[in-house]
């Protein structure tokens, strides 16, 4: 999965944005593991990021990282995700096939 050429051109554009590099950042030992399917579900207290709740799957663009954000739960990890379909964000931008999303939004699914 690492060797995945879109992966690989994901990681290289988020490392020139970041100003460095992604690759071999240790995932963590109580992640999610690359390759689990996952719905990712709105809040029931906001409309939330996304226009609708979708499929995808962990993607390993970059280990999951903790979140840092006042409203994050402790030791709560923003994972990227690949989507079964291109989404729309709440806002009607994208469509999205990637993106980084709070491990809260993410529920593990059975294999399709």
């Amino acid at each position: 999965m690492d060797d995945d050429p879109e992966t690989l051109r994901d990681r290289s554009a988020l490392e020139a944005i970041l100003g460095f590099a992604v690759d071999g950042e240790p995932w963590p030992d109580m992640a999610l593991p690359p390759g689990t399917r996952v719905r990712i579900v709105q809040d029931p207290g906001w409309p939330g990021s996304w226009a609708a709740e979708f499929s995808g799957v962990i993607d390993c663009t970059r280990a999951p990282r903790p979140v840092m954000h006042r409203l994050a739960m402790p030791g709560e990890l923003s994972y990227f995700v690949a989507f079964d379909e291109p989404q729309l964000d709440a806002a009607g931008g994208g469509p999205y096939r990637k993106a980084s999303i709070w491990g809260r939004y993410l529920k593990s699914q059975a294999p399709p």
